[in-house]
């Protein structure tokens, strides 16, 4: 078999372009959902810090079970720790939206008593959908009520205080439109 020199360039050349492709940067809930092959074969109800839509106490709060998180993660800081993750989650079968708040076991364990929220802020209305609060807690895992804003632009919003602190520390997820 003869191979002329114009096909071993165009060959050369191909693998030259892919080798120096560079790979993508791919972040939780930027991609498109997940296919059923890729998520979970056993659904665990236990709570995780990047949010599990089948834990209990996001069946308590009535989140959907194909909710899958959107936009970016953002954090909650206090004095210049890290003291909470706040996420937004998305259900394409029940058309709602989701605030995640996971407070980090470090701030846990030196504070055993703080208030906490969390809810979607509406950026059209200017409001927090799906508020529910909590006041002397120790959980580590909150859930919005569902929030029927998928068509206005949205950010989780999650907020601590922790007992006898004068401020509260809050953040939002990115914005997702």
């Amino acid at each position: 078999m003869r191979i002329s020199l114009s096909s071993k360039a165009v060959v050369a050349a191909a693998a030259c372009a892919v080798a120096v492709l560079p790979a993508g940067a791919a972040s939780a809930g930027d991609g498109p959902k997940p296919q059923q092959d890729e998520k979970a074969t056993t659904m665990s109800t236990a709570p995780a810090p990047e949010g599990n839509p089948h834990s209990r106490t996001a069946q308590a709060s009535g989140v959907c079970s194909d909710a899958y998180q959107i936009g970016n993660k953002r954090y909650i800081k206090r004095k210049g720790q890290v003291i909470g993750t706040v996420r937004q989650f998305y259900s394409p079968s029940c058309n709602r939206n989701y605030g995640y708040l996971w407070v980090w076991q470090s701030f846990r364990n030196t504070h055993k008593n703080y208030a906490t929220n969390i809810a979607v802020y509406d950026f059209n209305t200017k409001k927090l959908v799906g508020l529910r609060q909590w006041h002397r807690t120790n959980a580590q895992e909150f859930w919005s009520g569902p929030a029927a804003t998928v068509r206005h632009c949205t950010a989780a919003r999650g907020m601590i205080k922790a007992r006898y602190d004068s401020k509260q520390s809050f953040a939002y997820s990115s914005k997702r439109c």
